[in-house]
């Protein structure tokens, strides 16, 4: 595990820091579509992100679900830190996007390293900064752009995160993560193909306009 730390973060935290993570992280591999946090958990570590993709959910009172945003490798999501640290209930849903490779950090030690160590202190506010900057844009895209802008802005996301121009997914999937129905996704996917920005084949989407 130390190896992976030290390829992943070794540029961010000091020796000492990386050899604690060492001893006292959880190393764990999470499938595509696994569950990592479900709303109403009790949160009780953070994940750093050695390698894959986490999609944040968020979720009405009827159960329909929009995603938030997007964490990737060599981050992670501070916002479960203030869940960990006030004993509250998660509001968010955490899902792998891709097969993701992480260490749980638990959060006895999360508080005590913000004191302990100034690069721990520095990546956790800039990870609430990057958190709080995708807030307010996906809070921009639901408020200002149109429906096929909000897809087209959801396929490049999902494309970059994956690494990937070609991305494997259901309409209906879509239509889940942005909230709509699976009709309007399948009308303006073929609007946007029609308009040179994808190319859609029988189980994927190509995304020609990165």
């Amino acid at each position: 595990m130390l190896k992976a730390l030290t390829e992943q973060y070794g540029y961010l935290f000091e020796d000492e820091l990386l050899q604690e993570i060492n001893e006292v992280g959880i190393y764990k591999e999470i499938p595509q579509g696994s569950k990592l946090i479900e709303i109403g958990d009790y949160i009780k570590s953070m994940p750093l992100l050695v390698e894959g993709a986490i999609k944040i959910i968020r979720e009405d009172e009827k159960g329909d679900e929009l995603v938030l945003y997007f964490i990737e490798q060599g981050d992670t999501c501070a916002m479960t830190l203030s869940c960990c640290l006030g004993s509250a209930k998660s509001e968010i849903r955490a899902v792998a996007e891709t097969d993701t490779k992480l260490i749980m950090i638990p959060v006895e030690k999360m508080e005590s390293w913000l004191g302990k160590y100034k690069t721990w202190q520095k990546f956790i506010l800039k990870s609430y900064h990057d958190r709080m900057t995708e807030l307010l844009e996906a809070v921009d895209t639901i408020a200002f752009l149109k429906m096929d802008e909000r897809l087209f802005k959801y396929l490049k996301d999902k494309a970059m995160v994956n690494h990937n121009d070609v991305i494997i997914v259901t309409h209906q999937e879509i239509a889940n993560d942005l909230h709509t129905s699976r009709v309007v996704v399948s009308r303006l996917l073929k609007k946007l193909e029609i308009n040179g920005d994808i190319k859609l084949n029988r189980n994927n989407i190509k995304i020609l306009e990165l």
